[in-house]
């Protein structure tokens, strides 16, 4: 692992870990006998897929169960353990109710062991540790998130700060005037288990990212992240595929990170402002002193409760501004760079899982809000296909709005303070409640708008059905008041009979449907009549009006 030189006043990170939780939508799928279910047909993609799905490891093995697993586990709420876990399982659960399994199903691929970055032209690289690349797929939900974790030993805060900030971008912002990516790394290469480039960055094809713009209307991923996505392709592309995603968010992915420094304390007030904004604070950039964000820092993205001005002290603290969330503490504490006990451990398991809870709901809520977006572009009123298009569209997005509700939909994570803590601080900067309302309120309106579409159409169906009803009440009465047999056909021929049978059907078939089709300016006449302030001039100026009419 290469070490950049620094300037050791700036300080040392002996330990560094990174997660990325990157959201992305999924189209739905166009096969056949999918049901929907986008890991179904992402598992049975054996050819050229490097992602397997990972068992069940809490409920399978015993022996892979560990203390840190057990810790993670009750740290939740029961229905929170029920999503993420699945239903508890006993021998004596009743036939007519199975334990459910989790709605998550999570992907990993094992072909990759490091990334190597290149942060600035002519620099020297740094090599990351793959911890792990994993993809989480969910039941009824069109999204997927990426989860790539890497770490490193021994380096300087600048470095760290950089990658913070340039790492996690799934597409160039801009260009420099020597044609490499803005504020991308210069370049970023997934290197295999044997050895080899897997995948590299290709930020300086400035051309590429322009044309895919000016054609598709829609931004085009880098190739690095695109390498490691695949066989699920971008929705615009070329490829091949029947998995196919579309970005929901802005390229810079939230990141998670975990800082064990040398004496947390003595960082100065601005080390702590651009360790919290380090994935939108560009390193070079002087510090915004009045902007509200720096202003208010403490405040609003810290939570200190472990930070504490003692010897016995933790010394940890927690940043959370949304899109980053990030812990820092003490590298010569013991406690805090346990991976399995400890404040390490934690944070890769507990606190991962609130914020990709976190960051579910607020994709989850754009994907819907964008489902709801395209059927009204796509509505054509004077299309009846496209009109019964949108109602099921509609109708469809509604009921799994509805099981998102009841399914992942949380306030409450865990009786642990801490935890919930952060779970509230990373929502609430998310302003995810905000764009739940949102989207709650959208999918209400138009399921309003649909059932007084229903009504109305009903409505005028009663008032036709009214009409006909009207005039055959008067057919009715007459012959009823001369009696049924006005004019005599039974004593002629079989064939005389069923003839004129044959012909009145044919008569009172073509009335009634003369009626259903002028039923509305026969019920306009109708109400017209039955007004009393009408004059009778005015109605016959009413019947005149709906023979004019007719006429025409």
């Amino acid at each position: 692992m290469t070490e950049v030189p620094v300037d050791p006043e700036n300080g040392r990170v002996r330990l560094f870990h990174a997660s990325l939780v990157w959201p992305l939508q999924l189209e739905p799928l166009a096969t056949s006998g999918s049901d929907g279910r986008h890991w179904e047909v992402f598992e049975a993609l054996r050819e050229g897929n490097p992602w397997r799905r990972i068992d069940d490891e809490f409920m399978e093995d015993a022996a892979q169960f560990k203390e840190r697993h057990y810790r993670e586990f009750v740290s939740f709420l029961p229905y929170v353990q029920r999503f993420l876990y699945g239903e508890g399982r006993s021998r004596h659960s009743s036939p007519d109710d199975p334990p459910g399994g989790s709605p998550l199903h999570v992907f990993r691929r094992k072909d990759i062991a490091s990334l190597r970055l290149t942060l600035r032209k002519g620099e020297q690289p740094v090599e990351l540790e793959v911890v792990h690349l994993d993809l989480y797929f969910f039941h009824d939900l069109d999204v997927v998130l990426l989860n790539p974790e890497v770490r490193a030993r021994d380096l300087s805060l600048d470095v760290v700060r950089d990658i913070l900030f340039r790492f996690g971008r799934a597409y160039p912002s801009g260009w420099e005037e020597g044609g490499e990516g803005l504020h991308n790394v210069y370049l970023a290469e997934w290197i295999g288990v044997d050895g080899q480039v897997v995948a590299r960055s290709d930020a300086e094809k400035r051309e590429k990212y322009l044309s895919y713009v000016c054609q598709h209307r829609s931004p085009c991923v880098s190739e690095h992240w695109a390498s490691l996505l695949r066989p699920i392709v971008l929705s615009h592309s070329d490829e091949t595929g029947d998995l196919r995603y579309r970005l929901i968010e802005y390229q810079r992915m939230p990141v998670m990170a975990f800082l064990a420094v040398d004496q947390p304390r003595t960082l100065s007030r601005e080390d702590w402002v651009r360790i919290g904004f380090a994935s939108t604070l560009h390193p070079g950039e002087t510090l915004p002193i009045n902007e509200p964000g720096v202003i208010e820092f403490e405040s609003r993205f810290c939570q200190d409760r472990f930070w504490t001005n003692s010897e016995a002290g933790p010394n940890t603290r927690f940043i959370c501004t949304g899109n980053t969330f990030t812990v820092v503490g003490d590298a010569a504490s013991s406690f805090f760079v346990d991976g399995e006990r400890g404040v390490l451990a934690q944070v890769r398991h507990q606190y991962f899982l609130v914020f990709l809870i976190a960051h579910l709901h607020r994709a989850s809520l754009l994907a819907f809000s964008e489902v709801l977006v395209d059927a009204v572009n796509d509505l054509d009123i004077r299309d009846d296909v496209s009109v019964r298009r949108f109602k099921r569209r509609i109708r469809a997005n509604f009921e799994t709005f509805l099981r998102f509700t009841h399914r992942y939909w949380f306030h409450e994570l865990s009786e642990r303070p801490h935890i919930q803590t952060i779970y509230r601080l990373c929502s609430n900067h998310l302003h995810n409640d905000a764009m739940y309302d949102d989207v709650r309120d959208e999918i209400r309106e138009m399921s309003h708008y649909l059932d007084s579409d229903s009504q109305r159409r009903q409505s005028n169906t009663v008032v036709r059905l009214t009409v006909i009803t009207i005039l055959g009440l008067i057919a009715t009465v007459t012959t009823g008041y001369f009696g049924m047999n006005i004019i005599s056909f039974g004593e002629g021929s079989v064939l005389e009979r069923s003839l004129h049978g044959l012909l009145a059907t044919s008569v009172f078939i073509s009335l009634v449907l003369f009626a259903v089709a002028k039923s509305k300016r026969l019920s306009d006449f109708l109400e017209a009549l039955s007004d009393e302030k009408l004059t009778l001039a005015g109605k016959f100026r009413a019947l005149w009006g709906v023979v004019r009419k007719t006429e025409r």
